[in-house]
């Protein structure tokens, strides 16, 4: 089975940039590769509902952000590698959360931005961002 591992959290002050990083091994119960599939991020934040904050598609041609973090975010993808990566910059306290790493299902052709699009996830990544 496939695995999401989640890294690159951690405590930072507000405006500072943290990069998170998901690896991925093994296939999925299907026999798909990483690349097969669309793949983003969420976070929840404590007492709130999950938030997905940046999608990619398969190929890593389109990708969705949340307002939130539009501007501040970069996801992007290496299907060679299998790993997944997100850029957040300018951080805020609102950005504090566990990040989870998510792989989309498969027969989407576009990138997810629900979390309804998602099928599977990692453990997450704490992210802190102090005042």
């Amino acid at each position: 089975q496939m695995q999401l591992v989640e890294s690159g959290g951690g405590l930072v002050q507000a405006g500072g940039s943290l990069r998170l990083s998901c690896a991925a091994s093994g296939r999925t119960a299907s026999g798909r590769a990483l690349s097969e599939h669309p793949m983003g991020w969420f976070r929840q934040a404590p007492g709130k509902e999950r938030e997905v904050v940046a999608g990619i598609d398969r190929l890593g041609e389109t990708t969705y952000y949340a307002d939130s973090v539009k501007r501040r975010f970069d996801l992007s993808r290496d299907n060679v590698k299998n790993t997944l990566s997100l850029q957040m910059n300018n951080l805020k306290p609102d950005d504090t959360a566990v990040y989870y790493c998510a792989r989309g299902i498969q027969s989407n052709r576009g990138r997810p931005s629900h979390i309804n699009d998602f099928e599977s996830w990692g453990q997450g990544t704490q992210v802190t961002v102090s005042s």
